[in-house]
C-alpha cells in the first residue's frame, strides 16, 4: 500500500523537479472571501484550537481544502514600544484588510480610522461593492528634500520584533501535520515607494537616487536582521523564506533592467544570500511582466516564483515551463481576473486541470491563485478550485 505523503513532503518534493503524488496546493484570499468559506463550510474550529497569532476559523478553512503551505510573517510579530503609538492609538492584530492568511498583523488604529503599518505608512480604508481595501492616505518622506530630512523618521529597529513565540507558532501546526511553511521576510522596493509616493520615488531613481537608497538600505538592513534571527531560531524547521517586490507592470517593468540591476537587484541579493546560508531556498512575488528578469532572478538563487499571471506579457505558462522548467519552480497560476470570478465552475476545473498539465509536469509548480482570491468570486468556483481530484495530474 503506497503511504500518502505529509504536505510538507508532497511540496519538497515537487520543488526538487520530483513529480509528487498530486499538485501541491496554497490558499491566499482576501478577508471577505475568508469570511464566506467560514460560514459557508462551517469547518470544525474546535479541532484546530486557540491561537494568539493564528486564526483559527481560517485554518480550518485551508485543512478543509487539504492545503499543503502554510505562511508565517514578520508582521504577525511586531512587539515595538508602545511609545510610537500616535494619541488615542491602539494596536490592531485582526481587523487588517490586507491579511490573506490566517495570521495576524500589525496596525496602528487611530480614532478617525486612519491605520498605520510598522513602517510609518498612513492608510485608509476604501470601500466597494464587493467589499473594501487599503490606500495610502499620504506618503511619510514626500515632502523630504534631502537624506537629512529622512533621518528623524522613527525607524523600526529590529528589537521592534519579538521572534521568541516562533517555536511554539510552528509546534501548533505540526500538531496536525506537517505542512510546507515558509517565512515572509517583507519588501525593498514595494515599501520604499510606498513611504515616499510612487510618483516622486521614480523621478528619484532617474535624476537623484540618494533619497531611494538611504530608504531602501534601511529597510533591507532590517529585514536582513529579523531573518536572521528568526533563521537562527527556527531555521531547522523553517522550509522557505519569501519576499515580495512588485516591479512590473501587466505588459513591462515598472523600472529598466539596468535601473534594477543597479539599485533592487543588490539588495535582493543581501535576503537571499542570507537565507542560503541556512540552506534555505528563496521564494519571490512578483505580480506582472517579471519574464525579462527570470534568467536573472534564477542567477540570483531564487527557487520558487510567484504568482504566475498567465495574461500578463511573457507570461504563458507553456513558454515559462519550457525555457524555465529545470532551474525555476512556479507558484499559483490561477487567474484571478477572469476565471475565478466570472468563470463556471467548469471553467475553473478546467483551469486546475491545465495548470497541473502544464505547469506541473515533472514537478516544479504549487497551484495557487495568481493574487489574493478577490471578494467578488463566487463561492462555488473557490470549492471547484480546490477539488482534490483535480490535483491529479492526467485526471480526467
Amino acid at each position: 500500500m503506497t503511504q500518502i505523503p505529509t504536505p510538507r513532503k508532497r511540496v519538497t518534493t515537487a520543488l526538487q523537479h520530483i513529480e509528487p503524488d498530486r499538485v501541491p496546493v496554497d490558499f491566499l484570499a482576501t478577508p471577505e472571501v475568508w469570511q464566506k468559506l467560514g460560514d459557508y463550510l462551517k469547518p470544525d474550529v474546535d479541532a484546530v484550537g486557540a491561537s494568539e497569532f493564528i486564526d483559527p476559523t481560517w485554518e480550518a478553512v485551508l485543512r478543509h481544502f487539504k492545503v499543503d503551505c502554510r505562511l508565517l510573517s514578520y508582521d504577525q510579530f511586531c512587539s515595538p514600544s508602545e511609545s510610537i503609538l500616535y494619541p488615542g492609538a491602539k494596536v490592531e492584530w485582526w481587523d487588517v484588510l490586507t491579511r490573506s492568511t490566517p495570521n495576524r498583523m500589525w496596525r496602528q488604529l487611530l480614532p478617525d480610522g486612519t491605520l498605520y503599518d510598522i513602517w510609518g505608512r498612513p492608510i485608509n480604508i476604501v470601500h466597494h461593492a464587493t467589499g473594501a481595501y487599503e490606500e495610502a492616505a499620504g506618503w511619510a518622506f514626500q515632502h523630504a528634500t534631502s537624506v537629512e530630512d529622512l533621518k528623524s523618521h522613527p525607524w523600526p529597529e529590529p528589537d521592534w520584533w519579538d521572534f521568541s513565540a516562533l517555536p511554539q507558532v510552528l509546534d501548533y501546526l505540526d500538531s496536525h501535520q506537517e505542512y510546507h511553511i515558509r517565512f515572509r521576510i517583507g519588501s525593498v522596493f514595494e515599501s520604499a515607494w510606498q513611504l515616499r509616493g510612487m510618483a516622486e520615488f521614480l523621478m528619484d531613481l532617474a535624476l537623484d537616487t540618494s533619497i531611494p537608497i538611504y530608504i531602501m538600505d534601511r529597510l533591507t538592513e532590517i529585514h536582513v536582521e529579523n531573518t536572521r534571527r528568526v533563521l537562527e531560531l527556527v531555521g531547522n524547521r523553517l522550509d522557505m523564506v519569501y519576499f515580495y517586490d512588485d516591479v512590473a507592470t501587466q505588459n513591462s517593468l515598472m523600472i529598466s533592467p539596468e535601473m534594477w540591476r543597479d539599485l533592487i537587484r543588490p539588495r535582493h541579493a543581501q535576503l537571499i544570500e542570507l537565507a542560503k546560508t541556512y540552506n534555505v531556498p528563496v521564494m519571490y512575488h512578483c505580480d506582472g511582466a517579471i519574464y525579462p528578469l527570470i534568467s536573472e532572478l534564477i542567477d540570483l538563487g531564487i527557487d520558487l516564483l510567484n504568482p504566475i499571471q498567465t495574461d500578463a506579457k511573457g507570461m504563458d505558462p507553456i513558454r515559462l515551463k519550457t525555457e524555465f522548467g529545470d532551474r525555476l519552480s512556479f507558484h499559483g497560476g490561477m487567474d484571478i481576473i477572469k476565471t475565478l470570478p466570472r468563470g463556471t465552475t467548469q471553467d475553473v476545473t478546467n483551469e486546475v486541470k491545465d495548470r497541473a498539465q502544464v505547469l506541473g509536469q515533472g514537478g516544479g509548480y504549487i497551484l495557487a491563485s495568481s493574487h489574493h482570491i478577490q471578494p467578488d468570486t463566487p463561492v462555488e468556483n473557490v470549492l471547484a478550485m480546490y477539488e482534490v481530484s483535480s490535483r491529479y495530474r492526467n485526471s480526467e
